[in-house]
């Protein structure tokens, strides 16, 4: 048999560094991470905001944050889940969803630190670029940097909407169009690059998916009404849904505030047996918790119960023996 060389010996385990909890996790780009929070010296203290965008399997969240020592701070945040308030009953995950989610909470962090009336943003809805630190202000506008964590940056991608709806919004983030969609390189080297709004501005009013309900409407009526079922409770179709999506863009701009949901003021009662009672008129079974002397107690009352049992059944054997 060869000889093997071991590699990791005694002396590789002894310097061995563990990673970072959320790098084990696979959840943190840390690399990523220290480029975005890395302040200058000369900046001291200051606050350096992230606009963090993250998609789950049911709804976009859009976070403005800023990094201290004892972790991320939040400063405001909105979620697609919320959109529901402003007419829109379903997809909460496309990308016109993203796109009013970081309108939202463009407008809803201006409004916090009061630049909301100084900083509009882009008003007329068309796909064009805008960039909000061109125009001319007495302020200086609110600028973050875009954190998509570990998702790719494909062309097209979801979190273009997010990023066109924030500066649209009236922040400054600094991007390029060359993500978005209707964006078209040039063939030749050297040469110039196409951008096409209207492709963009479809994609904010949902026309992908205006043409997947008719297609699906035509082809697979059952499906239809499957997949669609809270469009059609809402009495929306194909057509209705950019007058659907205008609509919620204005009422994001009159009020772009967060509403707590009302307290029910349901109050719950215990029982002596673990049943609680609530002022609604529900039951729930909840173990209540007990001492370590009362649980031995419990555990030899239920031997002494077993024993008990075993001796009666012996008995009874005995005399039927008799």
């Amino acid at each position: 048999m060869a000889f093997v060389k071991v590699l990791k010996n005694k002396a590789y385990f002894k310097r061995f560094q563990v990673k970072p909890r959320r790098r084990r996790e696979g959840k943190t780009d840390y690399r990523a991470r220290r480029k975005m929070v890395r302040q200058d010296k000369n900046k001291f203290n200051n606050k350096k905001y992230r606009m963090v965008v993250r998609f789950t399997n049911r709804k976009c969240i859009c976070q403005i944050m800023y990094a201290t020592i004892r972790g991320d701070m939040v400063v405001a945040q909105a979620t697609s889940a919320e959109l529901a308030k402003f007419g829109i009953p379903a997809g909460y995950k496309n990308y016109a969803a993203a796109y009013c989610t970081g309108l939202l909470v463009a407008r809803r962090v201006l409004k916090k630190f009061g630049l909301d009336e100084a900083f509009k943003g882009k008003e007329e809805i068309d796909g064009a670029d805008y960039h909000v630190e061109d125009e001319e202000n007495d302020k200086r506008p609110f600028k973050c940097i875009l954190d998509v964590g570990l998702q790719t940056t494909a062309a097209g991608h979801r979190m273009w909407g997010a990023l066109k709806g924030a500066v649209d919004g009236g922040l400054h983030i600094p991007h390029t169009n060359k993500k978005f969609p209707g964006f078209k390189a040039s063939d030749e080297k050297g040469g110039e690059s196409e951008y096409d709004a209207d492709a963009h501005k479809e994609k904010i009013f949902g026309g992908q998916v205006k043409d997947y309900m008719e297609m699906l409407a035509e082809e697979d009526p059952t499906k239809y009404e499957a997949h669609f079922s809270k469009y059609i409770a809402g009495d929306l179709d194909g057509e209705k849904l950019e007058e659907m999506y205008s609509d919620a863009h204005e009422k994001i701009r009159e009020d772009p505030e967060h509403q707590l949901a009302e307290k029910k003021g349901v109050t719950h009662t215990r029982g002596e047996a673990g049943q609680i009672t609530s002022s609604d008129g529900t039951e729930h079974a909840r173990n209540k918790k007990i001492t370590l002397e009362q649980r031995r107690a419990k555990v030899a009352a239920k031997i002494a119960a077993a024993q008990a049992k075993l001796l009666a059944a012996e008995d009874e054997d005995e005399n039927e023996d008799e």
